[in-house]
C-alpha cells in the first residue's frame, strides 16, 4: 500500500493497493455498460425515432454517425484536458454528464437538437471509457491485463445483450424517448456505483495534445490502429439497420427482441472469450478467427436476406449470436496489442483505440445509410467485404515470427509476468 498526494489537492491522501483482482474492474464495467447502451440503443428503435422526427431512417441514422464521429474526434482532446483530474472524480462526472445529455436527447423536438445532445453525450463517453480502460489495465497484475480489458469492453458488449433489448421494450411499450431517458437513469446509477466503490486515485501528469498525438508516430501503434477502424466499420455498417434487416428476413416484430438478445449474448461471450484467448494464444490468432467468423456471418445473413423464408428463426438466431461475438471479440485483442507496443503510454493508446472504434462505427454507419437505400442484402454484403478487408490487413501487417521472435517474447513477458 502507498499514499500518493492528489494532483488536484482535494483528496489529500490517495490509497492505492499494490494490485487489485479482476473483481475490482466490474464496477468500471457498469459505467461502460451505460456508455454502450447509449451508443447502440438507437438500433432498437431507429424506424420509430425516424417517424417521430418526421425523417427517413437513413436520415435519422445521422444521430448515430454524429455520436460515433464526435467520440472519435473528441476522445484525444477530452483525455488531454482531463489528464490531471483525479480518476474517480473524472469517472463520476463523466457518467453524470452522460445522464444529463441523454435526458436532453429524450426531450429533443427536432433532429438537429437531437444530434447536438448526442454530441454532448459522446463527449461524456469519451471522457469515461478510455480512462476506465486505462485504470483497469493499471490496477491488475500484468498477466491479467487482457482479461481486465475484456471486462471493461464486456460492459459495452453487455449493453447490446441487455441495454439494447431493454430499449426495444421501452420503445415498444412507451416510445423511443422513454428509452433514452432510461439510459440517463442507468448512467446516473453507474455514477453512484463508481463513487461508492472505486478507491481514490490520483490524476496523471499533464499531457499536451501534441504529446498525445506523438504516440501515433510509433510504428507498432500505427500498424494496429487502422485494423480497429476497418473491423468496427465492417461489423457496424449494418448494425444501425438491424430492425430493417430482421424485417427482410421475415422475422416477426414479436421475435425481434429475442434476436437482439442473441446478438448481445454472443457479444458478451465473445468479449470475455477474446480476453481469455489473447492471454493464452496471442492476439493475432484471436483476430484471424474473429474476422473469418465476421465475414462468414454477415455473408450468411446477406444470403438469407436474398432468399428469405418463414421459419428460419434458429438459423438467424445463431448468425445473430455469431455477429455479436465477432463484433466484440476484436477489441480486447487490439487493446492487448497496443499496450504491449507502448506500455508506458497505456492510457494514450487505449484512448486512441477508443477513437478508432467510434471512427469505424461512424464510417460504417455512413456507408450503411447509403447501402440501405439499395437493400438490406447489399448492406450486409458491404459489411462482409469490409470484414474480409480486415482479415487481409491482419495477414499483410503481421511480420513473420522469425523476424520478431525476440520482440514477441518480450511482449509476452511484459503481459504475463506477475
Amino acid at each position: 500500500m502507498k499514499n500518493v498526494p492528489d494532483s488536484q489537492g482535494d483528496e489529500t491522501s490517495v490509497i492505492i493497493p499494490a494490485t487489485y483482482g479482476l473483481s475490482s474492474t466490474f464496477v468500471l464495467a457498469a459505467g461502460t455498460f451505460a456508455v454502450g447502451t447509449d451508443a447502440f440503443i438507437v438500433s432498437a428503435f431507429l424506424p420509430a425515432m425516424a417517424d417521430g422526427l418526421s425523417v427517413a431512417p437513413a436520415v435519422a441514422s445521422q444521430s448515430v454517425t454524429a455520436f460515433a464521429l464526435a467520440y472519435a474526434l473528441l476522445a484525444p482532446v477530452v483525455t488531454s484536458l482531463t489528464a490531471i483530474m483525479p480518476r474517480r472524480k473524472l469517472l463520476v462526472l463523466a457518467l453524470s454528464f452522460l445522464s444529463l445529455a441523454n435526458i436532453a436527447s429524450a426531450l429533443a423536438p427536432t433532429l438537429g437538437i437531437l444530434i447536438a445532445t448526442r454530441i454532448a453525450a459522446a463527449a461524456s463517453a469519451a471522457a469515461y471509457t478510455p480512462s476506465a480502460g486505462a485504470v483497469a489495465a493499471a490496477i491488475v497484475r500484468p498477466h491479467l491485463r487482457a482479461r481486465a480489458l475484456a471486462i471493461i469492453i464486456g460492459g459495452l458488449a453487455s449493453a447490446t445483450a441487455l441495454g439494447v433489448p431493454l430499449g426495444r421494450i421501452a420503445s415498444t411499450a412507451m416510445n423511443w424517448r422513454a428509452s433514452l431517458a432510461l439510459v440517463g437513469v442507468v448512467s446516473f446509477i453507474a455514477a453512484l456505483g463508481v463513487l461508492a466503490v472505486m478507491p481514490k486515485l490520483p490524476g496523471n501528469a499533464p499531457v499536451t495534445l501534441r504529446r498525445r498525438l506523438a504516440v501515433l508516430a510509433r510504428p507498432g501503434v500505427m500498424v494496429v490502429l487502422p485494423l480497429t477502424v476497418i473491423g468496427m466499420a465492417a461489423c457496424y455498417l449494418p448494425y444501425a439497420f438491424t430492425v430493417q434487416i430482421l424485417d427482410s428476413l421475415l422475422i416477426p416484430p414479436t421475435s425481434i427482441m429475442l434476436m437482439l438478445l442473441c446478438y448481445g449474448s454472443g457479444a458478451v461471450v465473445g468479449s470475455y472469450a477474446s480476453g481469455w484467448a489473447a492471454d493464452r494464444l496471442g492476439p493475432i490468432a484471436v483476430l484471424i478467427t474473429v474476422y473469418f467468423l465476421m465475414a462468414g456471418t454477415l455473408g450468411g445473413l446477406a444470403w438469407l436476406s436474398d432468399v428469405p423464408s418463414v421459419g428460419m428463426y434458429t438459423g438467424v438466431a445463431v448468425l445473430m449470436a455469431c455477429w455479436g461475438a465477432s463484433s466484440w471479440s476484436q477489441t480486447p485483442a487490439q487493446q492487448h496489442r497496443l499496450i504491449a507496443s507502448a506500455p508506458q503510454d497505456a492510457a494514450l493508446v487505449v484512448a486512441f483505440n477508443s477513437s478508432g472504434i467510434y471512427l469505424g462505427i461512424s464510417i460504417g454507419t455512413a456507408i450503411g445509410s447509403h447501402a440501405i437505400g439499395i437493400g438490406t442484402a447489399t448492406t450486409l454484403w458491404y459489411g462482409c467485404t469490409l470484414a474480409l478487408g480486415a482479415l487481409f490487413y491482419v495477414f499483410v501487417t503481421t511480420v513473420p515470427r522469425s523476424a520478431t521472435s525476440r520482440s514477441a517474447e518480450d511482449s509476452r513477458k511484459l503481459t504475463r509476468s506477475p
